[in-house]
């Protein structure tokens, strides 16, 4: 897993959140998680431009933060679904703020990247 070469700034709260957050796919992860608990093979589905070793990878990192559960469940072939929790939910008014401001500003990225968002 990575390792952070600097460690965080424990007095600043915005490096503190950004740290549990600042992936690509972390808060797209916790936005999907909010309807319902998805299997691994659903989060794949929802996300194929990310790699699955990626999506592994930061699903370990929220449930290790205790941003996401999982559950195995014991039956033959094993299953497991991630559930976003508690701590997760309390992020979830922040990821809505990005979106509703990634929605007023769309002219933004049809400038940035030529074509309609």
């Amino acid at each position: 897993m990575y390792e952070r070469k600097l460690p965080v700034d424990l007095g600043c709260p915005l490096r503190l959140t950004m740290s549990l957050i600042d992936s690509k796919w972390k808060p797209c992860i916790l936005d999907e998680l909010r309807h319902k608990p998805l299997r691994p093979s659903e989060l794949h589905k929802i996300f194929p431009e990310a790699t699955p070793r990626v999506l592994d990878l930061q699903l370990k990192e929220l449930v290790e933060d205790g941003l996401v559960s999982k559950t195995i469940f014991p039956e033959l072939p094993p299953r497991s679904e991630y559930a976003i929790t508690q701590l997760g939910m309390t992020l979830i008014p922040i990821i809505d703020a990005m979106i509703d401001w990634g929605n007023a500003n769309t002219q933004l990225f049809e400038r940035k990247y030529g074509q309609k968002a």
